[in-house]
């Protein structure tokens, strides 16, 4: 929770943050440094999913923060790239979220991940500013054979695996990464 308190710009109050953590466990990454002599975390990745009014299996990234000393490294699009997989996973047909209109690392980010710019939302946070309504669009899922799961009968999808996996991932509490001290500029 301090993590995200320090270094977002939205003041989160406990009950938000449970509220993500309570309903998906199993969309809620932590980051650690590989040192293992550290048990504070250097990043966060807090998601929900779930039907939208449209009937389209939404993914939200709620929250993404990682330690300013910590930035650069990679961390925040591996933290991004594994709530995607276990959104994907879990049949999301699209992620949304919002990001200040002038946070320009974060849509960096996003737009290297493949986000478009849906919308822009005027004086969208508590201090004022603009956001931006980002929005990835997800294919649908293939079948070991190749073919596409629709959820239609003979289309390959296999319900009983799917749910099992479902079920395994929303036991988790949360899920972690180690991370390296080391940028990838320097390990060249």
């Amino acid at each position: 929770m301090e993590l995200i308190q320090s270094e977002l710009s939205e003041p989160y109050v406990i009950y938000t943050f449970r509220y993500f953590l309570h309903q998906w466990p199993h969309l809620a990454y932590l980051a650690f440094p590989d040192d293992l002599q550290s048990s504070e975390p250097v990043g966060v990745i807090v998601c929900k999913q779930s039907m939208h009014k449209d009937l389209t299996n939404r993914g939200y990234i709620a929250m993404l923060s990682v330690r300013k000393e910590w930035r650069k490294r990679g961390i925040a699009s591996t933290l991004v790239r594994n709530a995607i997989e276990a959104m994907k996973e879990d049949g999301a047909e699209e992620i949304v979220l919002e990001t200040e209109y002038d946070n320009y690392a974060a849509l960096s980010l996003y737009d290297s991940l493949g986000f478009i710019r849906e919308k822009r939302l005027y004086r969208f946070y508590l201090n004022g500013k603009d956001a931006f309504r980002l929005v990835l669009c997800l294919p649908p899922p293939e079948s070991d054979d190749g073919s596409d799961v629709t959820g239609i009968p003979g289309s390959g999808s296999d319900s009983t695996r799917s749910s099992h996996s479902i079920r395994s991932r929303r036991r988790a509490l949360y899920r972690a990464i180690q991370v390296s001290p080391y940028s990838d500029e320097e390990d060249n």
